[in-house]
Formats: C-alpha cells, structure tokens, sequence
C-alpha cells in the first residue's frame, strides 16, 4: 500500500471516500479537464477514487490526493498508474496529473511530481515511468520535461480509447528512466 510522500510544501496520501468533494470539484472544472474527452460528474469521480484504491491494494501505488502540508486542503491528484489500455509502448508504468486550476503557476504540480518519481524509482524500483498527453496540453508536456522527462516521438500514439478522427487523440509519450 501507498504510504505517505511528504514535500516542502505538499503532503500526498492515499485517496479517501471523504476526499469526493475536492476531486469532483476539480474535474468538474472545464479548466482542468479542457485536454480530456469531457468534464467528470461526482459519480464518475468517487468511482474514479475507488479505482484508485483498488489499484493501491492490488500493485501498491496509485494515483494520490495532492494536500497542502498546511491547511490539508486537496488540490490535486498525482501519481502512478497502470494504463487502462494496450498500446505499442504497455505494459508500462504512467505518471498522471491533475491539479485544481486555483492552484497553477505555483510550482505544486512540478513539487509533488518529483515525489511520485522519486518514490517509483526508489521504493518501488522501477527501470522506466512515462507520460503521455496531447500536443495541445503544452502545461501537461512542459511538467513533464521540467520534472526531466523526455519525448519519444517514435512512440506517440493515438490513443485507444478515442476515435482516431477526434481532436485528443493523437498523443505525445514522454520516458523517464532510472
């Protein structure tokens, strides 16, 4: 199971039932979700934390709440996941991100990815974590290249899950190795 990771400013922990509220409020924001398919309801989203759990006890990391170290205020989701989809570049293990808009250009986002990397790399011993977005979700690519991954444009991809003619579905693969 996924402990606690702590930063200067953030503490990340697992994903609670009581936690609904902060997440439902950040993926209802068109804001946040403008590079993905739609904005969430709250049902999709307390599924979206029981998933998150269930990928936890299952593999022992999971996409995690993103606090302040100060107020305990969610303002995010942030951590590792196994994609939900078969591509060229699966299995694999992807780092995902999701941060209330009220909270960008803060450097927060860049603070708690460093976490989760760190923690994949060190705890969990993997060799390689990737990334992937959509060309247009240039906050998305420039975290990732900030936090020191790089594109493999040889693996960009259309994802799966959208039709090939849709506007997000051509996608960006971002590696980070050990």
């Amino acid at each position: 199971m996924t402990g606690e990771l702590v930063t200067q400013r953030l503490c990340l922990r697992p994903w609670r039932r009581e936690d609904l509220a902060a997440l439902a409020h950040i993926n209802a924001d068109p804001r946040v979700m403008k590079h993905f398919p739609g904005t969430l309801s709250e049902a999709e989203s307390l599924a979206a934390i029981e998933r998150f759990q269930a990928h936890d006890a299952q593999h022992g990391f999971a996409p995690m709440a993103v606090t302040l170290r100060d107020s305990g205020t969610v303002i995010g989701s942030i951590g590792l996941q196994y994609p939900a989809f078969v591509a060229a570049f699966t299995p694999c293990i992807e780092a995902v991100w999701r941060m209330d808009a009220d909270y960008w250009g803060q450097g927060l986002a860049s603070e708690a990815a460093r976490a989760v990397l760190a923690d994949g790399f060190e705890r969990l011993a993997l060799d390689e974590i990737v990334a992937f977005t959509t060309p247009a979700n240039q906050s998305s690519w420039r975290l990732m290249e900030r936090v020191g991954m790089q594109r493999d444009p040889g693996a960009d991809f259309a994802h799966p899950r959208l039709p090939p003619e849709h506007p997000l579905s051509q996608h960006w693969l971002y590696r980070l190795r050990r």
